[in-house]
């Protein structure tokens, strides 16, 4: 066990990997707060599959694994899903779960079939592009930690710079816009900073999975607080210790891939959040209700012994 700690602080690819998967964990859980908010949640995950070709597809234009051109070709992919998206749900009749659905399954089977068709080219760089599907954060490089560290960095400072203006559009994108806000405009770049985020956190979680890093430290932080800015900064918070929790178990024990295990901490702290959190988990509830219960059922029972001598009197007054 010590000499796991220790190589935890000696080994640079073992500090690089933790610190890309915390970066990685505090913008999704800031990000997925909104997006949360808005009731957008399988957005993500449909923008999450939808980047695959964006990702093939800049592979075979450019022959390299780069992890900026992954994320061009990725933002570019998903910002033509939301496109489709919104040319389904304007011109027909189907609603927008039904259209995300849609979205999602076109572009992850286009996604597979590029993938498939770039497995059989002969192309010797093409190996490890497979990993993409599910993470590998052990293949992260220097120079991916600083990228997804700056990417990240910005998403979190715009979320500050323009916090009130997302909190009106979240909640009532009406009266924004009788402010005067321009809340296309805000909603676009809302979209954007979500697709961004879902394109950073691929190569360490996959497109499977990464929607389940944006969203559920979101959920787990909506137990412990009312308050928007408290929520955003525990969703980051809960999203940072999934990525370093996730990080330490994989490299502890052998055989365990890194996003995988990363989700499955952001489940746990879904889980103890939705158990233990004071005044929503289930806990506190049973708590409350039972309190509820002590203080109004000698309530109830005086009220009926008061009906019973009222109907009682009554009673005695017809018969004389």
């Amino acid at each position: 066990m010590i000499p796991t700690l220790i190589s935890w602080f000696t080994d640079p690819n073992m500090r690089w990997i933790l610190m890309g998967s915390l970066l990685l964990g505090l913008g999704s859980g800031v990000i997925g707060s909104f997006t949360v908010l808005r009731k957008q949640s399988l957005l993500g995950d449909t923008l999450a599959h939808a980047a695959l070709p964006g990702i093939c597809i800049a592979f075979m234009l450019s022959g390299v694994k780069s992890m900026g051109l992954f994320m061009i070709g990725a933002i570019i992919s998903g910002m033509i899903a939301t496109l489709g998206i919104h040319i389904i749900t304007s011109f027909s009749r189907i609603k927008q779960d039904a259209a995300l659905g849609i979205t999602l399954s076109v572009f992850f089977g286009v996604g597979v079939v590029l993938m498939t068709k770039i497995q059989h080219s002969g192309n010797g760089n093409q190996s490890g592009l497979d990993k993409y599907m599910f993470g590998q954060a052990a293949s992260m490089m220097l120079s991916d930690v600083y990228l997804m560290g700056t990417v990240s960095l910005l998403l979190i400072l715009i979320c500050a710079l323009l916090f009130k203006e997302f909190k009106l559009v979240s909640f009532d994108p009406g009266f924004a816009r009788g402010m005067g806000l321009k809340v296309a405009v805000l909603e676009q770049l809302l979209l954007l900073m979500t697709v961004v985020a879902v394109v950073v956190g691929i190569q360490a979680v996959g497109v499977v999975l990464v929607a389940a890093l944006l969203i559920t430290p979101a959920v787990a932080a909506r137990y412990w607080s009312d308050a928007l800015g408290v929520m955003v900064i525990l969703a980051g918070l809960f999203g940072a210790l999934s990525g370093v929790i996730g990080t330490l178990i994989s490299s502890t024990l052998s055989n365990l891939p890194t996003g995988p295990v990363t989700v499955l901490s952001a489940t746990s702290i879904f889980f103890v959040s939705a158990v233990f959190a004071p005044g929503r988990g289930l806990i506190a509830k049973w708590i409350q209700r039972v309190r509820n219960r002590r203080v109004i059922q000698p309530n109830i029972e005086s009220v009926g012994t008061h009906a019973v001598l009222q109907r009682t009197a009554a009673v005695e007054r017809s018969t004389e």
